[in-house]
């Protein structure tokens, strides 16, 4: 049976850091830090658990951006229901 290798506190937390900062998969990042991505996974769940899931906050300007992109939405679906409308009301016979 092929005992596993002692990895020390600080390498662990590096490497959850690393899979959970990366936008690679935690498989891929597993096979660049030379370890079973079955470890790494269970490295993250644990961390995970123990703090929560983080989300990074998204910086102002995006924060920005994206009320200004649903506000826009929001103008866009309005329109697009009225528009509906008026060509429903139109599509009727005219008699």
């Amino acid at each position: 049976m092929a005992r596993s290798k002692p990895y020390t506190p600080e390498f662990r937390e590096e490497a959850v850091q690393l899979a959970l900062q990366s936008s690679k998969p935690i498989a891929q990042t597993a096979r660049e830090l030379e370890l079973n991505p079955d470890t790494l996974r269970s490295w993250v769940r644990r961390y995970e658990r123990a703090h929560g899931k983080q989300s990074c906050p998204l910086p102002l300007d995006e924060r920005a951006r994206l009320k200004e992109l649903e506000r826009r939405n929001r103008d866009l679906e309005m329109e697009n229901a009225f528009l509906k409308k008026a060509a429903a009301y139109f599509a009727r016979d005219p008699r």
